[in-house]
């Protein structure tokens, strides 16, 4: 049995949406529901609860006039260090909830650019920080 959660209460990490990948959902789930949609997974950190996957699926529901989305906590161990950026960014363009990311649909080429770019620097700089910090040590 999932958990539902409501859309305006978890915060996304990531900072736009593939309108190409919101189209190929669209036809995947011609009606969603929150029932019919694979859960959200998401993490907490601090007090906030954030999506690590999953954020297109929350904003098709969210166009499609839902304000829940069943979730399921993170269990991975991912690179938190990354998605602590990725949250600091959000909250820097005032993306604190999955509603938000609704206004940020770009087309794929953009989101390219905009996401996965910026997310490789990122990656870059991350590791490159964590190498100087381990021969200073």
């Amino acid at each position: 049995m999932s958990d539902y959660l409501s859309l305006s209460k978890i915060q996304p990490s990531q900072l736009y949406i593939s309108l190409e990948k919101l189209n190929s959902l669209r036809k995947k789930y011609p009606r969603p529901t929150p029932e019919n949609i694979p859960p959200i997974p998401v993490k907490k950190l601090g007090n906030r609860i954030f999506a690590t996957d999953g954020h297109t699926r929350a904003v098709l529901l969210c166009l499609s006039g839902y304000d829940k989305v069943r979730i399921e906590w993170e269990t991975e161990d991912l690179d938190w260090d990354m998605y602590e950026i990725c949250l600091q960014w959000c909250e820097q363009e005032g993306l604190l909830s999955l509603s938000d990311l609704a206004k940020r649909i770009i087309p794929h080429e953009e989101y390219e650019v905009k996401w996965y770019q910026r997310c490789r620097i990122m990656k870059e700089e991350v590791i490159e920080e964590r190498k100087k910090r381990s021969n200073q040590a």
